[in-house]
């Protein structure tokens, strides 16, 4: 049996707590020489490090699958995108901002990151991914139509998350799909954005078998993109839900969990 391909979440999963590619980790997916495709949540500004530190030219997945893009000689080439329906997301940011005045909401096109407020979500966010908002008004924003792939809300409130879930079930806006990652971060995408999505387009592209595919998350995101591939390897840092869809356990993600996993368990299938 070989795998030929590994899929690999970001937060919680490749990076380790302060939102970097170890060393070590690195080394060992350059070394093994398998195609290594990165499926995250994030933007690609806020992906684009690991891309050059694991030296990485295929095809990579944002926005949860909302974007298949690849990195170009001087932007990010567009493979392919599913944006949310822009009068979707006006609406729901407007009662977004009206029910849930204390909540941190970032918008996302294809190269910024836009919010309206800085507090402790939004620096926190911004230490973690490396990267800076633009501080703007969303009323005067979203007065005409934009590309958006991703709005996303911050809390570090539990009971308010579960208010906010109930909320959105409740509003029942169409086209939408939410997810939520961690604690702490509930992310709005078009329906269409799963994880599963972008890998089915690289398996078909590289005639890929199942049993020739990897994945390796922690979160719940992760859950269409496990249970896609041949071999699922979770993170012990993930909660017991994820954790049972998984083929392997592998050490946490301050652990080297991912480097562990592609020498201890994917490269002895390629042996």
């Amino acid at each position: 049996m070989t795998i030929r391909q590994i899929f690999s979440d970001m937060d919680g999963t490749l990076l380790n707590s302060a939102g970097d590619v170890s060393p070590e980790n690195a080394r060992i997916i350059r070394e093994a020489g398998i195609p290594f495709t990165l499926v995250s949540a994030r933007s690609p500004m806020e992906m684009h490090e690991a891309i050059d530190q694991l030296q990485l030219t295929g095809p990579q997945i944002g926005y949860n699958g909302g974007l298949i893009f690849k990195k170009g000689q001087h932007d990010w080439e567009v493979i392919e995108k599913n944006l949310m329906a822009f009068n979707t997301a006006q609406t729901l940011v407007a009662r977004l901002q009206n029910e849930f005045a204390d909540l941190s909401i970032s918008i996302y096109d294809l190269n910024h990151w836009y919010t309206d407020k800085i507090d402790a979500a939004i620096e926190y966010e911004a230490k973690i991914t490396k990267t800076e908002p633009d501080l703007l008004d969303f009323a005067t924003y979203l007065a005409a139509p934009k590309e958006i792939f991703k709005i996303m809300l911050i809390t570090f409130n539990e009971e308010r998350m579960r208010d906010l879930v109930n909320f959105l079930n409740e509003l029942a806006l169409p086209g939408i799909a939410y997810a939520q990652s961690g604690k702490t971060y509930l992310e709005v995408t078009n329906e269409a954005a799963v994880k599963s999505k972008g890998i089915h387009y690289i398996m078909t592209r590289e005639n890929l078998a199942v049993h020739e595919t990897a994945a390796f998350g922690d979160g719940h995101n992760d859950l269409p993109m496990l249970q896609m591939v041949g071999h699922a390897l979770v993170m012990a840092n993930a909660l017991p839900e994820i954790k049972a869809v998984a083929d392997r356990i592998v050490p946490s993600n301050d652990e080297n969990g991912v480097g562990f996993g592609i020498q201890h368990y994917l490269t002895e299938l390629n042996a």
